[in-house]
């Protein structure tokens, strides 16, 4: 029997602005726990909230770049509940009057075009951070009222492979759009899928199961990996699927129920008083679309248009914003759009991914790599010695042009000098030379890597080629 899946996500993003949703306590992830807090976030009675307004604009803004309706007027609720991680005993959220409806997002799946629509997008405050040590268990309020934007989607996605892609694809717009670091190290991006499996000839969608807190790209693959497998041996045994909320265990690769899915009214929302309704005029947001800017789709056709980089180099480029920034800045520093791109996808993205850190966190300025790319090609220093160079950029810093002075890195271009190397590998490798002049190719190649090897990899390569090609006739 052939089954389908059909998946919908609750996306929670914490908002890039200074200050919290509803108070002046710095919005900023590391400090010692419980350091960045005052009556408002740690729900004191008698504490009123104030609406961050740069929290408001840029929720809007995500609704402009999905093209989602902008609701002109909307409202808070409390959304009540009882539980350590939110000391009011309810969350300032959104329910029936959220900021943007609608909308959709584009994206590709080996080269086939998807699009998921968006159900809406409310805002809200985070909760504070539950921490379990060994014996007990501890309340970190630090994130408690960070601005949250969740977004809403139809049950569009039909396999992990897509949902994957969709997250990575809404990732790489929230960057764009400057909404959100989307650091999933700093808990900045995380959801809540709704999974349900039906016939694959059934009209009505089956009964839906929510995974719980899922705070990782890979762990949301790896959970619905599980989870349909899961539902459709539940359905083929003759077992009923029951509304629930699970959570998933990544040790064990399975979902675990949690507790019976809670309901809209379970919450009891019900409006804000202490907050006023947020009203927005035409004016304001075709101001706010005006400031919109180029997502990853129109960015890539750029680089190809206007650097002529293959499709392949200008996906890699745009699929993080930062590294698409980067790129522009070295090549307006002077280097060449086409080298810019090979030494920062083989050589500096190599490195982001052995470490950890964000292409900016390297101790090499886009300036920098412009100006030692410069040197290649001005024929300062060959790739080797560049790549030598660049090694020690990467610890230590530094200008490119001072460590080749410094280390004397300079390449020998001098006819003289090199015609010696060549002389001393000729007269050392005569089976070499021999192979060469029978039509050996590689024998040619063996001996320009001795030549190289006598200069200790500073010789011309070039020049090098072009006199021992001379001298063997």
């Amino acid at each position: 029997m052939s089954w389908r899946a059909d998946i919908g996500l609750e996306v929670h993003v914490q908002l890039r602005t200074r200050s919290k949703m509803f108070c002046a306590c710095p919005n900023a992830f590391g400090a010692e726990p419980n350091t960045q807090v005052c009556p408002v976030c740690l729900g004191y009675p008698g504490a009123l909230p104030v609406i961050n307004q740069e929290a408001i604009r840029l929720t809007v803004r995500t609704g402009l770049l999905i093209d989602a309706h902008i609701n002109l007027r909307s409202k808070f609720d409390r959304k009540n509940y009882f539980y350590p991680d939110q000391a009011k005993n309810y969350q300032i959220s959104q329910y029936d009057q959220p900021l943007c409806v609608g909308g959709h997002l584009d994206f590709s799946v080996n080269g086939e075009s998807r699009r998921v629509g968006i159900t809406r997008i409310h805002l809200e405050e985070d909760v504070a951070k539950n921490i379990h040590f060994d014996a007990d268990s501890g309340v970190d309020f630090n994130r408690a009222g960070t601005p949250l934007m969740e977004i809403v989607t139809e049950p569009d996605l039909h396999a992990p492979e897509d949902t994957l892609a969709f997250l990575q694809a809404l990732k790489q717009v929230l960057q764009y759009g400057g909404v959100s670091d989307c650091n999933l190290e700093q808990g900045n991006i995380r959801c809540d899928i709704n999974c349900s499996v039906r016939r694959a000839d059934a009209v009505n969608l089956g009964t839906k199961i929510e995974i719980k807190n899922m705070n990782t790209f890979r762990g949301v693959f790896r959970a619905l990996q599980a989870e349909i497998p899961r539902q459709i041996r539940e359905l083929e045994r003759g077992r009923a699927i029951v509304q629930e909320t699970r959570r998933w265990d990544d040790a064990a690769g399975r979902t675990e129920s949690m507790r019976g899915k809670e309901d809209a009214h379970d919450y009891r929302y019900f409006p804000e008083p202490d907050l006023p309704p947020i009203v927005l005029s035409e004016e304001t947001i075709t101001a706010w679309r005006a400031e919109l800017p180029d997502l990853p789709a129109a960015r890539r056709a750029r680089f190809v248009a206007a650097f002529s980089l293959p499709e392949y180099d200008a996906g890699v480029l745009v699929s993080d914003k930062e590294v698409a920034d980067y790129f522009e800045e070295t090549v307006a520093a002077g280097a060449p759009a086409k080298a810019a791109s090979n030494w920062i996808m083989t050589e500096l993205l190599a490195r982001v991914s052995e470490s950890g850190e964000s292409i900016r966190d390297l101790k090499v300025a886009p300036a920098g790599l412009a100006a030692l790319i410069q040197l290649v090609e001005n024929r300062t220093i060959n790739g080797p010695t560049a790549k030598e160079v660049l090694a020690t950029m990467l610890v230590e810093g530094g200008d490119p042009g001072e460590i080749v002075s410094k280390r004397g890195l300079a390449q020998v271009s001098d006819a003289g000098a090199l015609e010696n190397f060549i002389e001393q590998v000729v007269a050392s490798h005569a089976k070499s030379v021999a192979d060469y002049r029978a039509g050996k190719q590689p024998a040619f190649e063996f001996l320009i890597g001795q030549v190289m090897r006598l200069s200790r990899g500073k010789a011309n390569p070039q020049l090098v080629r072009e006199l021992l090609k001379a001298k063997l006739g």
